[in-house]
């Protein structure tokens, strides 16, 4: 498979963003949107998935954390559909289920080209620390949309907040390292139609 390495800069009135990602890389991670709880979650993004990214933010943080949570998740889209290419040689599909303490979260994906997610997260609690839990959709709905990946995020166990973002992160980021991962027995699109 040829480098799979996106860069991506992105800047509004709301956010300055600058994302690089490398598919192929060791989990490394290097993230700052000045949201704590958020870096926290994407760096198990980075380590789950054995991806190498690197996340610098700068948001309107005074006026709520929305902005930086939704347009990091449309800039790591756009990384990982630059990086992936014409998916020739990709597995396609992931799953994994993890388990965190009481939680218990399915990520199941396919990267189809068509964006699209089925969420199944229940956060009986609003905040956790600074990071606002209704934003864990938005993050994985402007990420899978902008990276043209079907997800279904499903929490089949838990109570804790916490617990249930952070297993769902991890859940997902082992499905998209085995998604994006090399097929050895194709070399081809890994679709009858011959695109994705």
């Amino acid at each position: 498979m040829a480098d799979r390495k996106a860069a991506i800069e992105r800047k509004t009135r709301e956010t300055e963003i600058s994302i690089s990602i490398d598919l192929d890389g060791s989990g490394e991670s290097a993230v700052d949107t000045g949201i704590g709880f958020f870096d926290h979650m994407l760096t198990h993004l980075a380590k789950h998935s054995l991806c190498d990214l690197a996340v610098k933010c700068k948001g309107d943080l005074e006026v709520d954390a929305h902005h930086t949570v939704e347009d990091v998740g449309i800039a790591i889209g756009q990384a990982i559909a630059k990086a992936v290419g014409n998916k020739a040689g990709i597995v396609r599909y992931g799953s994994s289920i993890v388990p965190m303490d009481e939680a218990l979260v399915m990520t199941a994906l396919d990267i189809s080209g068509r964006g699209g997610l089925v969420y199944g997260l229940q956060l009986g609690k609003e905040m956790i620390g600074a990071f606002d839990s209704e934003l864990t959709l938005e993050f994985f709905k402007a990420l899978v949309n902008n990276a043209g990946i079907n997800a279904h995020i499903r929490q089949l166990d838990g109570g804790n907040a916490h617990h249930i973002v952070e297993a769902a992160f991890k859940s997902f980021a082992r499905a998209l390292r085995e998604a994006v991962s090399a097929d050895e027995r194709t070399t081809g699109i890994p679709s009858t139609k011959g695109t994705l």
